[in-house]
């Protein structure tokens, strides 16, 4: 195991900050947690590197006398040198007062409140109260996902958090970086590692295991050994969580574009057996079959993670997550029922569709919660894909089979199966919904507008002849 981890390498992205020695330190009262806050010039992220809506926010919350901080993945990813996909804070207002300074926001959240706020062109900041490290995460019961959502301080919150990389603060008024856990050392070395004692955090919370090799992969850093060996150890305990859940966290790795090396993670982790337990007696490293099991999954997330670099690079519409769970189970349907290797057709390919539907509803549907809706069109993807296949002719398709409705849509599936099993590049032209491309807008000459939460323009036009919504009066 630890010679196939040894294949992933540590990442070059930041060798920029790998001598960085914080000049400043910072407990917390209770004298429990010491922290480092590194200076302007000792870390690469800057004011003009944050996200104009969310540096309104801060603002915001420094002028109404609120600590406000830029945290989580929007400063790993800065500190990494890549653009962060979102920019939460986290401030010690409560929520009631971030409603009042925001009043373009929503709050949601059950487990623990967090406040939306709303701005122009659909963008969404997140804001949330700092949270404390509860008494469940130290010396309660060994419960999973406990109640553990009350209000604290900044050490409390960096403590709480489930990777030390994800738990830094950026504050904007002296462009510092406050650490708790020694995240920038890990950041520096490549390294995941789990806040606090990794096996009582995964009891707490399962997930946290995908978090870390998703990450992992993500950044092609090394998992720490205590929590690489609390992830192999606690790897059956997913099977706890909601399994809406486990099919959302998953669906991120989907279309992370590195599905591949998260692959190999969660494999070696045990983790992949917890989401597709289908797999569980075919994946023997063992054996000979077993071992081209393994090859032919790896080369279907490769091919995955290849169709959604293609769609972005050429602003197509991703595929839908049915899609990519079809692609997964084709080895399953053909170690089982032979389905691309046996000719079958009419009332024998109609009972094999509704066999594998019994099987998705018994099995990967419930522990998933995938819709009953999704279950059908993954049952349509594989039972189709057996028509491509056994109506090849002559590198054309007969003229029936492509009147179908579903040809298209298959015909692109058979393509990526083709790619996984005998590395055969997709082809751009099978790929359909081209995403348009933003219309050319001239430079404005009007003075520049101040940055302010989106606010709707009432549709009532009291003064228009028509009366109100068009409507006499």
């Amino acid at each position: 195991m630890k010679k196939e981890r040894a294949l992933i390498q540590p990442s070059n992205l930041h060798k920029m900050t790998q001598k960085i020695k914080p000049k400043t330190t910072q407990t917390s009262p209770d004298g429990a947690c010491v922290g480092v806050t590194i200076q302007p010039g000792q870390h690469p992220i800057t004011n003009d590197m944050i996200d104009k809506d969310a540096l309104f926010v801060l603002k915001t919350l420094q002028k109404a006398g609120y600590c406000g901080y830029l945290v989580g993945g929007g400063v790993r990813d800065l500190y990494l040198g890549k653009t962060p996909k979102d920019f939460d804070i986290s401030t010690d207002a409560r929520p009631g007062q971030l409603r009042k300074l925001f009043p373009r926001s929503n709050t949601i959240g059950r487990r623990f409140r967090l406040v939306q706020v709303f701005f122009r062109g659909g963008n969404i900041i997140e804001v949330s109260t700092l949270r404390s490290f509860s008494e469940y995460d130290i010396d309660g019961p060994e419960a999973v996902l406990a109640p553990n959502n009350t209000f604290g301080t900044l050490h409390e919150d960096a403590r709480r958090r489930d990777l030390t990389i994800n738990s830094l603060f950026y504050e904007i008024q002296n462009q510092t970086i406050i650490d708790y856990v020694k995240g920038s050392e890990d950041l520096n070395s490549s390294i995941i590692r789990i806040v606090g004692d990794p096996e009582k955090r995964l009891t707490r919370d399962p997930v946290r295991m995908l978090r870390a090799i998703r990450h992992a992969a993500r950044n092609n850093f090394i998992i720490e050994d205590l929590s690489w060996s609390a992830i192999c150890k606690n790897a059956p305990k997913l099977t706890l969580c909601p399994p809406s859940r486990l099919r959302d966290e998953l669906i991120k790795d989907l279309y992370s574009e590195a599905s591949a090396p998260w692959f190999t993670l969660a494999l070696d982790s045990g983790l992949f057996y917890a989401l597709f337990p289908v797999y569980k007696n075919m994946l023997n490293p063992e054996t000979e079959a077993g071992q081209k099991q393994r090859e032919l999954l790896k080369n279907l997330f490769s091919t995955i993670d290849n169709l959604n670099a293609l769609c972005k690079t050429n602003q197509i519409h991703r595929q839908k997550d049915f899609f990519l769970f079809a692609l997964l189970l084709t080895p399953v349907v053909e170690e089982t029922l032979q389905l691309y290797t046996i000719f079958r057709k009419g009332a024998a390919l109609f009972h094999l569709g509704k066999q594998i539907r019994r099987n998705l509803d018994q099995g990967i549907g419930i522990q998933l919660n995938l819709r009953k809706s999704l279950r059908q069109e993954v049952v349509s993807l594989l039972i189709n894909l057996a028509q491509l296949i056994h109506h090849r002719q002559q590198d054309d398709w007969p003229k029936w089979l492509k009147k179908k409705s579903y040809f298209k849509r298959t015909e692109l599936f058979y393509q990526c199966y083709l790619a996984a099993t005998t590395n055969t590049p997709i082809e751009l032209s099978h790929i359909s919904n081209k995403l348009p491309l933003p219309p050319a807008t001239e430079p404005s000459t009007s003075s520049p507008q101040t940055t302010e939460p989106f606010q709707h323009t009432p549709v009532i036009l009291k003064n228009h002849k028509g009366g109100i919504f068009g409507f006499k009066r």
